[in-house]
């Protein structure tokens, strides 16, 4: 009795993870390849009716950056006059504000906000969304660039009524090969394709990237205090108020990704514990579980959250049934294995690129352990420190 409840503990485990990583994104895209994306839209960035939009950036200490953001804005192709930009600086003690300044006097639809104490980014994204007056947001992060036809590729689609939220599509880029920036690239523009899929099928994808995305003003939530991950919270808002969120693939811009392994596990764990405080504000969603979005946010969503728990159940599992069975004592001793040279090839004692994976794959579901633990706990602060950055 003990070795059939392991077996089917184990089994159940193994098939989840599968589902979530491999099946269900190998499903949706055999299932979008036949449908085809008919979404009104706007044909040109010259059409008298584009919305306005305002853009907005929580910024702190990107002095780096900023100058850099600010003119890839201004030389979209999407008309200038419907464009605002609003900079909150996050108490930003370098040259941040002086150089948005520089820019607000020769462009007067730059508008800084200086915030004299830290706030943290759902505080100024609150602050500057409700001081918008313009149609629709784009909210982005200072060292996301785009192109010239980002902004209107991004709006194209809100002339249908039922959009409420366009995601961009950010590309990673790293001048270096070193740390785990290729398995962030990669995995990355895996999880663009799972959104791209989902946004074909069903008009919904679970979480906009928040480096760039549009949002209609009159759908934007206030972000609650102390909270994680604020662009999985607008969009899941988006979706509870039954409009359409969608990926676009030619909305393009590009951001420096992180190479610096114990930079990215921080991130990681930031984004665990939103999405652990996310399932608990939105967790009414899966009661429609008929329902494609449902599904997607279960497979897509919430089957990764709770990976590293399944892992952890497989892997007692192996080693309960490994008394019984010389199959799951190998499989027992291939799992410790596997740990072990994964944090040899986290720390770049191998550069075997199966390895790198594999040991980015256990140091993500190590970062979504310890968010776990800290959103049981209880979050105190959302106040960030942005890492390094890999551009001059």
């Amino acid at each position: 009795m003990i070795e059939f409840f392991f077996k089917i503990l184990f089994w159940i485990s193994l098939i989840l993870i599968i589902h979530s990583y491999i099946l269900y994104p190998l499903l949706i895209s055999i299932l979008a390849s036949f449908k085809k994306n008919k979404v009104h839209h706007f044909y040109n960035s010259s059409d008298n009716n584009l919305p306005s939009i305002g853009i907005i950036i929580a910024a702190y200490n990107e002095e780096k950056v900023i100058k850099t953001k600010i003119h890839s804005i201004l030389k979209t192709n999407y008309p200038l006059s419907k464009i605002n930009i609003y900079i909150g600086s996050d108490a930003s003690s370098d040259n941040t504000n002086n150089i948005v300044l520089n820019f607000s006097k020769t462009h007067h639809n730059i508008h800084l906000t200086a915030f004299e104490s830290r706030t943290g980014k759902a505080g100024i994204i609150n602050k500057l969304s409700n001081n918008a007056v313009d149609d629709i947001l784009i909210l982005t992060d200072a060292n996301v660039f785009f192109e010239e036809s980002t902004l209107f590729n991004l709006i194209k689609y809100f002339k249908n009524g039922r959009v409420g939220l366009v995601a961009a599509n950010i590309k990673k880029l790293s001048k270096t090969s070193s740390g785990i920036s290729e398995q962030e690239i990669s995995y990355m523009s895996y999880e663009n394709k799972i959104k791209l899929n989902e946004s074909k099928l069903w008009g919904s994808i679970f979480g906009a990237e928040g480096g760039c995305y549009a949002i209609r003003k009159e759908l934007y939530q206030p972000i609650p205090k102390n909270y994680f991950m604020d662009d999985f919270f607008i969009t899941l808002n988006v979706i509870k108020q039954k409009y359409y969120t969608i990926f676009c693939e030619n909305a393009v811009c590009f951001e420096d990704v992180l190479s610096n392994p114990k930079d990215e596990f921080k991130r990681k764990v930031r984004i665990s514990i939103g999405n652990f405080q996310n399932l608990n504000y939105y967790k009414r969603l899966l009661l429609f579980f008929w329902r494609g979005s449902a599904f997607a946010f279960m497979s897509h969503k919430i089957l990764r959250w709770l990976t590293p728990f399944l892992i952890i159940l497989l892997s007692l599992s192996a080693f309960a049934l490994s008394i019984y069975s010389n199959i799951f004592l190998l499989l027992s001793i291939f799992i410790i294995l596997s740990i072990a040279i994964s944090i040899l090839t986290i720390n770049q004692k191998f550069k075997s690129k199966p390895l790198l994976f594999f040991s980015h794959f256990l140091y993500m579901n190590l970062a979504l352990l310890k968010g776990f633990f800290i959103y049981v706990k209880g979050v105190k602060s959302s106040i960030w420190q942005p890492p390094q950055r890999n551009v001059q």
